[in-house]
């Protein structure tokens, strides 16, 4: 049983919390309400900047005209294997790296000038590599994040506690113990904390090659609305976008809590 003060304290942080969760949601009602608003007046030019009710217009002929879930399943299938494929190989090496430290030394150069570069300058390369189809879009987005997956969690495995790899060592544990049960352990929540950059920086790279090379998907939407000046359709785009990469956001933030509760 908890002491009065204990279930005092719980229940001003539940306050709290209801407090925050709903300020964020009449914050976002009143914006979306301004921007109704504000577009009904003709105080903005919805040519430019459209309107709430456009946007969703909008969304709904895309429904009725049955190509609405045909462009979110690409953006989200490519987005999931590009996601998928980066978090694997990047563990993988940076495990290899940290095994290896002279190859750290080696490929840290080209690692970093990998990771400055902009990607989308890479993009007619890679279409004339892979050509022009799903598998450009995957690697782009692949190599928008895999390097920055190598170097962060390197940097987590390095910075593990090392009075604790010290004590292992004096156990006389070899470095595949030192890796399975000390270096992974104490890194889950770098690796979790990852593969919510990971989200972003997979529907960043995806979004880049859908603009560079594709027929479906929410950046082909966004494309094709800018090239049609259909505002609305652009707006719509960025809105289901914002809508996939929240719900991607709290599939990782719960499987964050499972591993850590566990």
């Amino acid at each position: 049983m908890y002491s009065d003060e204990h279930n005092e304290y719980l229940k001003k942080l539940k306050r709290n919390k209801i407090f925050i969760i709903s300020s964020q949601i009449l914050l976002l009602v009143f914006l979306i309400g301004l921007w109704e608003v504000a577009s009904h007046f003709k105080w903005i030019n919805t040519f430019i900047y459209s309107s709430p009710s456009s946007i969703v217009k909008t969304i709904i002929g895309l429904h009725n005209s049955h190509n609405l879930y045909q462009h979110i399943f690409t953006t989200v299938y490519e987005t999931f294997i590009s996601f998928s494929l980066a978090t694997i190989i990047g563990v993988l090496i940076a495990t290899i790296l940290w095994w290896n430290k002279t190859l750290y030394r080696v490929l840290d150069p080209f690692l970093t000038v990998l990771n400055s570069l902009p990607k989308v300058a890479l993009g007619p390369i890679i279409i004339i590599w892979m050509g022009a189809n799903i598998k450009s879009i995957i690697f782009m987005a692949l190599l928008v994040s895999l390097i920055i997956t190598i170097i962060n969690i390197y940097q987590a495995f390095i910075n593990t506690d090392i009075n604790k790899i010290k004590l292992l060592k004096s156990l006389k544990a070899n470095k595949f113990q030192i890796l399975t049960k000390v270096v992974f352990p104490s890194n889950y929540s770098n690796i979790i904390s990852m593969l919510k950059i990971n989200v972003s920086m997979s529907l960043i790279g995806v979004i880049m090659g859908e603009l560079l090379v594709s027929k479906k998907g929410i950046g082909y939407l966004i494309m094709y609305g800018s090239q049609i000046f259909n505002l609305s359709l652009v707006m719509s785009g960025i809105i289901l976008l914002g809508i996939i990469a929240t719900i991607m956001y709290y599939l990782v933030y719960y499987i964050e809590k499972l591993v850590v509760k566990n």
